[in-house]
């Protein structure tokens, strides 16, 4: 049986044992879901209905062009085939670096719209390090840079974090491969479980958002791990210090300029802040599962599963609304505002503001221009969203399913 072959067979298999695996997470009172469809992560729950009214600065979103991962053409939108983007992260010179979910890969786009395979090798599943294509991952699904390029991953199947170089090289920071737990200590003593999120700090720390501990994880640049918030096991929706914080589902972070973390909690439809010390508030939402689209202030906010946050230089939080298939952008006072898509409509449009359709958009980047970068999951897909000229607002009238 040929290498390739093996590989094939190999992903295949495993594919169908990630996808078990989410659809079958924690059904509970509230008879949620995960689902798998195209790799993305979708709850099946109702929508309350809830007019917004909102100005805001639209962005105006297309889709980048250009060769894929794989190294062909891309189809005519800029589709890359076989490529399930999950994770996306923008460096100092624009180009846009990908965590591809079931393609087993990290990529780089360049400015011109060329992709390349950075590491892991397309459709073989493992853990190895190594370089380029003689790494391997298991389902990627979040990527960060530091200052220096280095990139850091989410490797979810695995329960790990790595590291890859700005030449391809892999090695794994901390955690220990296929071992799931919650034990904090140095490197390989470390265990996650599904951890979803990365993001690191000004001094290099990263941040990981684990979605079935429903904990937020601190490791070092050296791979020592603590849990800085929530308790592991156990899902709330509380806001407090280290272990007395509690969390439904955290599924993605981002770390701000003054080092504050934010994260998105999937279940809970909210945006959480957490301080160097673990102090955990609600920056916005409601802290329920009762979903909307609703925008406004704090907890007269609402979302439908937001799964993707950044943050910009001014402490404007950007999401990824999932469900809501929208763009919102977050104020530091909490104030919450739409700026691209349309709620509840599914599509794969480019345009400005609410004429843009997104399907599933499920991670989202910003770079120091303060462009948008989106993976769009369902329409295996890359976005750029770049802002309207300042002074130019456009009003957004949307309503909620």
């Amino acid at each position: 049986m040929s290498r390739l072959y093996k590989c094939a067979a190999q992903g295949v298999i495993e594919v169908m044992k990630a996808n078990f695996f989410l659809q079958t997470v924690r059904l509970r009172a509230r008879r949620s879901m995960l689902c798998a469809g195209l790799g993305l992560l979708s709850v099946h729950l109702p929508m309350s209905a809830a007019a917004q009214t909102v100005y805001a600065m639209s962005y105006t979103f297309t889709t980048l062009s250009g060769k894929n991962a794989n190294g062909g053409a891309s189809e005519g939108t800029g589709r890359a085939r076989g490529v399930d983007p999950k994770g996306v992260a923008v460096d100092a010179d624009g180009n846009v670096y990908v965590a591809n979910f079931h393609n087993q890969t990290i990529s780089r786009m360049t400015l011109a719209g060329d992709a390349t395979i950075l590491a892991g090798q397309p459709g073989c599943i493992g853990s190895a390090d190594g370089q380029g294509s003689g790494a391997r991952f298991r389902y990627p699904q979040a990527v960060a840079l530091d200052a220096a390029g280095e990139i850091y991953v989410a490797d979810t199947g695995n329960n790990t974090i790595r590291r890859v170089s700005p030449s391809g090289v892999v090695t794994t920071l901390a955690g220990l491969a296929r071992r799931v737990g919650s034990a904090d200590g140095q490197g390989s003593a470390a265990r996650f479980n599904y951890p979803c999120g990365v993001a690191v700090d000004s001094a290099g720390n990263i941040y990981v958002a684990e979605l079935y501990n429903s904990t937020i994880r601190k490791v070092t640049p050296a791979g020592a791990v603590t849990t800085l918030a929530g308790q592991t096991g156990v899902f709330g929706c509380a806001d407090g210090k280290g272990g007395a914080a509690k969390f439904d589902g955290p599924i993605s972070i981002t770390v701000d300029a003054a080092d504050d973390v934010y994260v998105a909690d999937f279940f809970n439809n909210a945006i959480r802040k957490v301080t160097a010390t673990g102090v955990v508030t609600t920056l916005a939402g409601q802290r329920t599962y009762q979903t909307g689209s609703a925008d406004g202030k704090g907890s007269g906010a609402q979302f439908y599963h937001p799964c993707g946050l950044t943050v910009d230089s001014t402490g404007n939080v950007y999401v990824a609304d999932t469900e809501n298939q929208t763009i919102r952008q977050v104020t530091p006072d909490g104030t919450v505002v739409t700026l691209a898509g349309l709620a509840g409509q599914t599509g794969n449009a480019d345009g400005a503001g609410r004429e843009a359709r997104f399907n599933h958009p499920f991670s989202i980047t910003t770079d120091p221009a303060g462009n948008l970068y989106v993976a769009d999951l369902g329409n295996a897909a890359i976005r750029k969203g770049v802002p309207a000229i300042p002074g130019r607002e456009t009003l957004f009238t949307s309503v909620g399913r």
